[in-house]
């Protein structure tokens, strides 16, 4: 196993223990909430967020025990999204990573509460961690405020909102870019503007972080766009021709296959060149970058 691999798994293998350490520690009642929950917060995921927000803190010189409860929060707030996403309402997929969807086996009522309550559980974890450093409160609730505009409507949110309402629509390529932005990229950009807001780094720093981050967002969308068309079915644990079916606007279907490889690569590497400030200690997250357009699922 490479260095960059072993590195990653360890991160994926931090934010599981700990999001199943914060659930096992309640009163599961009533259970079928708390089955719901697990069942999708723990269905897989590459656990990007959290990984690029608890590398991102660890290159600022932080210690990731003290974001660790941030990028839980942040995963939670991310399976929420698919959770609702994947609803008959939205998108109507019936699998997500290869099983069946939260609302396929628990319903769509206690879907639409169980991603009610991973975003609001999502909170009250990022807030108790916040009274644990009270010489930091205000750079945590920084830290906090930022995921919360980024998954609200000037973000995550939003970005749906647009891709909901334009689905069937031939669209200028602005409002292309604003949905992949904010449907996928606000999350992406919290994880490293929470770290940001904890350390504290000089502009430039944080300036080259946030347009790294940028960057990877949209790329990673752009790059699910693709395997929308090319990928495969087992791999991606779900139906391809998807955003075909449903008139959804893709970089693919604006801009075809080639062109789209190509916008995915070109962010990648201006991802990348962010980083050249940091030297040798950012090699993580240069190699995080190209895992992201060179993925299968």
């Amino acid at each position: 196993m490479d260095k960059f691999k072993s590195q990653y798994l360890e991160l994926v293998a931090k934010t599981n223990d700990y999001l199943h350490n914060r659930l096992d520690n309640m009163e599961k009642y009533p259970k079928i909430i708390f089955d719901s929950m697990e069942y999708s917060l723990f269905a897989g995921g590459k656990r990007l967020r959290p990984v690029i927000l608890l590398a991102t803190h660890s290159l600022l010189g932080g210690d990731m025990r003290e974001s660790l409860p941030l990028a839980g929060g942040l995963e939670m707030i991310h399976t929420y999204s698919l959770i609702h996403d994947d609803l008959p309402a939205m998108d109507n997929d019936d699998f997500r990573r290869g099983i069946p969807t939260n609302h396929r086996v628990f319903g769509e009522g206690i879907a639409i509460l169980s991603g009610d309550a991973l975003l609001n559980f999502a909170y009250e974890t990022m807030l108790d961690n916040a009274l644990l450093y009270p010489e930091k409160i205000l750079n945590h609730v920084r830290a906090i405020e930022t995921i919360a505009k980024a998954a609200g409507i000037k973000g995550m949110v939003g970005g749906q909102v647009v891709d909901l309402e334009n689905e069937g629509k031939d669209i200028n390529p602005d409002t292309l870019q604003y949905i992949h932005d904010h449907k996928t990229g606000a999350l992406f950009r919290a994880s490293i503007t929470a770290s940001i807001m904890l350390e504290e780094p000089s502009d430039q720093i944080s300036n080259a972080l946030i347009e790294y981050g940028r960057s990877l967002g949209l790329a990673f969308q752009v790059k699910d766009d693709i395997l929308d068309v090319v990928g495969d079915n087992k791999k991606l644990g779900k139906n391809t021709g998807r955003d075909k079916d449903k008139g959804k606007a893709t970089y693919v279907e604006k801009y075809g296959l080639e062109r789209s490889w190509s916008i995915a690569s070109e962010l990648i590497e201006g991802a990348i060149g962010q980083l050249d400030i940091f030297g040798l200690e950012a090699e993580f997250l240069r190699k995080l970058a190209k895992f992201i357009v060179e993925r299968h699922n």
